[in-house]
């Protein structure tokens, strides 16, 4: 199903342009998420720490598109964070039809005490404010008979490497809850698309231009044009799980192979 084709039936089938929430959606795969929803048509509301992109995201889409865009500047790594987001949202009467899970961080370091706060930061950001989000708003869904959830969980789901310990814990967390959510959901006309990718070209993980452009070019570092693309086609099908590319297929199996040995002697040498 194309996204014309997918907008047409959801206007005709609810009688409104759906309201899109991006959490994460001021850069990298958010702003994304929002350009290709704002060309299809559906309004948006982007939640982001970034206040001054924020701003800058909102009026360059409403001038580009011509759709409505609101904007929530928020921390979402606090404990109240789902709450004030979903009252936010009621006094404003906004109701949201596809809620995306995007809003992440990234840091390759021991895990140590100077850095245990940002890794308690990483926890609640990557796991407890998305499901919070997912019971929130998915109640307003199933209420309603209708949704979309997109939960960006990552192919370190499957890599639970030195380095990134909290990062593929959280996102194998996401992974889990989503795969599982979905049958809950289901019954409720409510899609629930978890989204696995590998390498892609963000500012997220901190790479000179030159090595993202390198990844790119040799087939191991996606787009967020072409992840972005695979993930609302597959929400648009309600798929349970979107992992594309060929890293997807090979490299864990392959990591997996890895003696212990090596890999305690790789992280010696990298860390």
């Amino acid at each position: 199903m194309n996204k014309e084709k997918w907008l047409r039936r959801f206007i005709e089938a609810y009688g409104h342009h759906p309201w899109a929430l991006i959490t994460g959606g001021s850069s990298g795969m958010g702003l994304e998420y929002a350009k290709q929803l704002s060309e299809m048509g559906c309004n948006l509301l982007l939640v982001s720490n970034q206040e001054q992109e924020l701003q800058t995201t909102a009026e360059d889409l409403k001038s580009k598109y011509g759709v409505q865009v609101k904007t929530r500047f928020q921390d979402l790594s606090t404990d109240m964070a789902a709450d004030e987001l979903l009252a936010f949202c009621q006094s404003d009467n906004l109701q949201i039809d596809i809620l995306i899970n995007n809003a992440g961080m990234f840091f390759f370091e021991e895990l140590s005490r100077e850095n245990e706060r940002k890794a308690l930061t990483m926890l609640r950001l990557h796991t407890f404010t998305p499901t919070r989000l997912c019971i929130q708003f998915g109640e307003e869904m199933k209420k309603r008979g209708y949704g979309y959830i997109i939960n960006m969980s990552s192919m370190a789901a499957k890599l639970p490497c030195p380095g990134i310990t909290i990062y593929s814990a959280t996102k194998a967390y996401l992974k889990s809850f989503g795969k599982s959510l979905y049958f809950e959901m289901r019954p409720y006309n409510v899609g629930v698309t978890t989204v696995c990718p590998a390498a892609i070209a963000t500012p997220l993980y901190r790479l000179k231009p030159n090595l993202l452009q390198f990844g790119v070019k040799i087939g191991v570092i996606g787009t967020p044009q072409w992840l972005v693309r695979k993930a609302l086609k597959g929400m648009m099908r309600q798929k349970r799980v979107v992992k594309p590319g060929f890293m997807n297929i090979y490299l864990p199996p392959l990591i997996a192979l890895l003696p212990h040995t090596l890999v305690a002697t790789l992280w010696q040498k990298f860390k």
